[in-house]
């Protein structure tokens, strides 16, 4: 079984971490992306995120893993855990929203 993933990137206008969700749509927070589950979905995802950088709305997107607990969707990497939520150092530098986003994803 592979293991699910999501498309990143960073948005082009402004260099915020953004996800790629459904409808070819980018968004702030992971737990609103769209999930690839099997290689033919990652594929897809991935023309997706291609052509928006072609687009140049992102740059540089690419797949990570995430683990589904429930409704919430959280990277399996440490380094991708601190570009959707922000610093680790302390709540206060984290991105504005990350607190409020972990809850909802």
């Amino acid at each position: 079984m592979m293991a699910l993933q999501v498309i990143t990137a960073n948005r082009l206008l402004d260099g915020r971490v953004v996800f790629l969700a459904d409808s070819g749509r980018w968004v702030e927070a992971i737990g609103q992306s769209r999930v690839a589950d099997s290689e033919e979905a990652a594929t897809a995802l991935t023309a997706v995120a291609e052509q928006a950088a072609a687009a140049r709305e992102v740059v540089a997107p690419y797949l990570i893993e995430v683990a589904r607990d429930g409704d919430r969707l959280t990277p399996r990497r440490y380094r991708e855990v601190i570009r959707a939520l922000g610093p680790s150092s302390h709540p206060e530098f984290g991105r504005p929203d990350s607190v409020t986003a972990a809850r909802q994803e």
